[in-house]
């Protein structure tokens, strides 16, 4: 169940407390509030932190005899500190909210997202997390898409965030299991925070008899033995107690600790604190559930739900996570001060956006701090959104004055900094980034405001807005669709909801057809969970690829690669069975005890190469692929001939595809480094991938690189290349590389010990404690295969480049030859501009031979477009171009008007006196025929013949005693004056 967001449609009738009655004693009392619905109100999980009345919370407050109340920091701490001292467990950081290899999600949303590769037994075991038997720790989650989206509820009550933290225990492989874990949570909640016990409500899962599922008796009768009594623990069913990570995947029954916001005045008022989840089983993808071969405990309480009881505050924002800000916002807009209502009693929607904003920019400010930013797609679109409705609230109903939403981020940074060290670290790009989306967003916010209120002007008092008019605002303007209803709302109009869902399914059909049109994947081979703890009991060891770096430097400048002897451990068809042999041509997965194959991870494309079966030396066995699952390896074969369990191997990778990665793998890392020395050291990257062909870097960057600045990064490497300086690979503790400065690492999961990768100095020098090499050199964590030494790389230029969102660039780079392919082929381009330029400067003798020039142009500028060439030099021959393409246009538009004017002058000569004139005049424009010729002129506008011309007109010559201007018949209806072909301009006249 979601500690913050689970929506149920039995929990939405209020239930009004009444001093009168309160809750009956007895589990038949608790049995007949059940069945007269009154629990099913008290349970509702609409998380809602329901105002009372200010009569019952002032009640409330007198009962309530507790010491001062803690900050939300000491709450957090002391969570901590109890599992870590009193229970042994591990204390490891927050993730990053960016999910880590999870296709699935768009933001970590729950505090297990981290431990997946536990649940799903794929972690590495030679990591530390494969260490972890008992650990806790403070998750930042975002909810605002999926299964729990908050966004547009966030402001309306009191209660809802898009960014929350998540404070969890967990216990890996039964370490512990319900007893412990229940135990745990009574002590922490009635002990250590001092919560009154008669103020907790537990819940268990009750059974589900379609799936074979039984009650959790055990659970139940641990509360009762903690001293529950029976008529505050009650059972509820799979869509309450039973809880799953998704479709598919890890899941197992829960119990629920509640607490009574009613402090037994009146029918209890439950919110649910913290959620205790036994994982048992496995959702598998035909629906079944299987035993999990482990059991785990996975819980999470929302912090600040937490917060909000212990300080003893009828909402989360009255906690002092928000109030810093809501007296921020207060202080520096033009709004009255938060009063925290909501519905009907919140006038003008102030509240709300005091919400809103504050929640927002909690979100925004966590966000980009861990690498996140407002784009066009996926996470980075969500982002965009939350920003873009902060702006909306803080401008339009708070009144701030521009730029006040980035003011707000160092308040984030001072209430948060300490538990999220990166918010310090990334505070002034943060500030910048916000600065900079507010100001592009407000006159998009205007223009809306303006298409809204004419829109509003047209339609009668009964009319839905438009939906088309709204697509068109969030398309085009970039206005979210629910930004778009809500200021509708304020209005007091309604959007045409139907409309709407209909150009919804439209452009979601669009998309699915789309889709449809590509190639379909081919099926993937990968081992499961069920594979995977198949493998374990068996007692089988992780595939040793120690062999994967066995290669040498010869003296000639070669590379030479080993074989690796191996044997087939295990086979798999398509759909991932298990089988002793295949054959036949047929796609298969191999295991086998060890191997020399790079397995695709880190960014690093997997190595491709054959084997050969002993007693089969003509056969090659092609390896096309090799993937990593939970440390087994799995090769991916076509099996030419047939292949046995136990058939002993001969492995031989590509060696020209191997060292095509080792180049871009090494130049990959001095492209980090170079980044580094010219935009500064908190540079970050946030993604790479190479192949042989070319090597792609995702990186943070404050403002777009220059031209001069992608030279620079260049020249570095090519410096460094030049010098062939020697690349030093050793393993080491992980612990000895935390503490080194400059040292780069990933948000990936490292084994234990890790490889460190250094350029020009040795990994123990790099590594001392006094060292400043990994600052002045490239020096990481990394498990791929690179060269020995730097001067293999032969060049490097980056090619292109591509802005995924606010503050992050994709570089492309390409290595080698191919590099000075790109620098050959921007030279010539360079002096095919130089030459287009010196043909311009010429000038043209007439149009025909300028416009000639001016095509050229055109698609001399198409080819600098789309060549391979350095990424810089693009940029310098795109200015250039643009100067010209101006200047050839400007050039034909004089000759245009020169030969124009001499037409009409010629024209008026020939005809100085006379009732009629039809002739032609070629121009582009009408101004071009000069102002002596339009005295005699009345333009008259008429529909243009076809091709269309916007400039195309026709002219009537008028005498002084005409009515007004003659049409087709006055001229004896002359069809030809009706088919130009061209952008002329015809006359006629009496």
């Amino acid at each position: 169940m979601s500690l913050l967001t689970c929506h149920n449609p039995l929990f939405t009738t209020p239930l009004t407390p009444d001093p009168e009655k309160p809750p009956p004693e007895g589990k038949m009392a608790a049995a007949a509030w059940l069945e007269n619905g009154y629990l099913w109100q008290a349970f509702r999980r609409v998380p809602g932190w329901k105002s009372p009345c200010p009569k019952t919370w002032a009640h409330r407050r007198q009962l309530s005899s507790r010491p001062p109340q803690p900050s939300a920091s000491v709450i957090r701490t002391a969570f901590l500190h109890f599992f870590r001292d009193r229970h042994g467990h591990q204390l490891v950081p927050s993730a990053s909210v960016m999910p880590r290899s999870d296709p699935g999600l768009l933001f970590v949303n729950a505090g297990m997202n981290q431990f997946k590769p536990i649940f799903l037994g794929t972690v590495d075991p030679r990591s530390e997390m494969a260490r972890f038997r008992r650990v806790a720790n403070s998750q930042k989650c975002v909810r605002t898409g999926g299964r729990h989206n908050d966004l547009e509820d966030v402001g309306r009550d009191l209660s809802h965030h898009t960014f929350f933290e998540m404070l969890g225990n967990w216990a890996f492989g039964g370490e512990y299991f319900k007893e412990e874990a229940c135990s745990m949570a009574w002590e922490l909640l009635t002990h250590i925070y001092e919560i009154p016990q008669d103020r907790l409500w537990v819940t268990y899962f009750g059974g589900n008899p379609p799936e074979g599922l039984a009650p959790d008796y055990e659970s139940r009768d641990i509360w009762l033995s903690l001293g529950v009594p029976s008529s505050r623990v009650l059972s509820f069913g799979p869509s309450e107690n039973f809880w799953e990570m998704g479709e598919i995947g890890p899941c197992g029954p829960c119990t629920e600790i509640h607490y009574d916001l009613s402090g037994g005045v009146g029918p209890p008022q439950l919110v649910e604190l913290w959620n205790l989840v036994f994982m048992q089983y496995n959702r598998e993808a035909d629906g079944s559930l299987q035993l999990l071969p482990q059991r785990h405990v996975d819980t999470g309480m929302g912090l600040e739900r937490l917060v909000a009881v212990l300080q003893n505050k009828r909402s989360t924002y009255d906690t002092d996570l928000f109030s810093p800000l809501l007296t921020a916002i207060q202080q520096g807009c033009r709004a009255p001060p938060y009063q925290g209502q909501v519905g009907k009693a919140d006038g003008g929607h102030t509240d709300m956006a005091y919400r809103v904003v504050a929640d927002h920019i909690r979100t925004l400010s966590i966000c980009m701090a861990d690498g996140v930013y407002p784009g066009m797609s996926g996470a980075s679109l969500v982002l965009r959104q939350i920003l873009r409705r902060a702006i909306r609230f803080s401008s339009e109903v708070l009144q701030a004055p521009p730029g006040f939403l980035s003011s707000l981020v160092p308040i984030v940074v001072e209430t948060l900094g300490d538990a999220y060290p990166e918010l310090q670290k990334n505070t002034t790009q943060i500030t910048s980034l916000v600065a900079e989306e507010e100001t592009a967003f407000l006159s998009s916010l205007e223009r809306g405001r303006r298409v809204i209120d004419r829109t509003l002007q047209q339609l009668g008092p009964s009319h839905l807005f438009p939906a088309e008019v709204a697509w068109s605002l969030s398309g085009n303007l970039g206005l979210p669709l629910d930004l778009v209803g809500l200021m509708l709302e304020e209005k007091g109009v309604q959007l045409d909801s139907a409309g709407l869902e209909q150009l919804a399914q439209e452009e979601a059909q669009r998309r699915s057809q789309a889709q449809q049109a590509k190639p379909a994947k081919k099926a993937e081979l990968r081992l499961d969970i069920h594979a995977l703890s198949q493998l374990q009991r068996q007692g089988v060891p992780p595939t040793d690829d120690s062999s994967k770096y066995n290669y040498s430097l010869l003296p000639n400048g070669s590379y030479e690669f080993g074989a690796c002897e191996a044997e087939i451990i295990q086979l798999y068809t398509l759909d991932g069975a298990a089988t002793d042999s295949v054959g036949g041509g047929q796609r298969c997965g191999l295991l086998l005890d060890k191997t020399n194959f790079y397995a695709e991870q880190g960014g690093q494309a997997c190595d491709r190469g054959y084997l050969i079966c002993k007693g089969q030396q003509d056969v090659l066995f092609p390896v096309i692929g090799a993937q990593i699952y939970g440390g087994f390896i799995l090769h991916e074969v076509i099996a030419l001939e047939t292949l046995k369990v136990g058939d002993q191997v001969q492995l031989h990778v590509d060696e020209e595809w191997r060292l095509g990665c080792m180049k871009k793998h090494t130049a990959t890392h001095l492209l980090s480094w170079a980044l580094r020395q010219e935009l500064g050291p908190n540079t970050q990257q946030c993604g790479s991938h190479l192949s042989p062909e070319r090597l792609r870097f995702d990186v943070a960057t404050l403002a777009p690189l220059t031209s001069e600045q992608l030279q620079a990064v260049e020249e570095t490497i090519r410096v460094a290349v030049g010098q062939d300086k020697p690349v030093y690979m050793a393993e080491v503790a992980l612990e000895l590389t935390t503490q080194i400065p400059g040292l780069r690492s990933l948000d990936e999961v490292y084994p234990d010990p890790v490889r460190v990768v250094s350029v020009g100095v040795p990994v123990a020098i790099a590594l001392a404690p006094t060292s400043q090499a990994a600052l002045q050199t490239s020096v990481e964590l990394c498990c791929g295969t690179h060269l020995l030494r730097t001067g293999a790389i032969g060049d490097l230029t980056i090619v292109g480049e591509k802005p995924l969102s606010k503050g992050i660039v994709r570089l492309v780079a390409v290595t080698g030859e191919q590099a000075q392919q790109a620098r050959d082929v921007g030279q010539n381009l360079a002096q095919e501009v130089e030459a287009a330029s010196a043909r311009l400067h010429q000038g043209s003798q007439n149009v025909v031979e300028a416009q000639h020039l001016s095509k050229a142009v055109g698609r001399l500028s198409d080819t600098v477009d789309t060549a391979v060439m350095p990424q810089w030099q693009r940029r310098e021959l795109q200015a250039i171009l643009k100067r010209l393409q101006r200047r050839a246009n400007t050039a034909i538009r004089k000759l245009e008007i020169g030969l124009a004017t001499a037409k009409s002058r010629e024209i008026l000569e020939k005809h100085p006196v006379g009732p009629f004139i039809v002739d032609t005049v070629p121009t582009e424009s009408l101004s071009d025929l000069g102002s002596d010729f339009f005295r005699l002129f009345l333009l008259e506008e008429s529909p243009a013949p076809k091709p269309v011309n916007p400039l195309h007109h026709r002219l009537s010559l008028l005498s002084g005693n005409h009515d007004g201007p003659p049409t087709i018949n006055d001229l004896g209806g002359q069809p030809g004056l009706q088919h130009p072909e061209d952008a002329s301009h015809h006359f006629r006249g009496p």
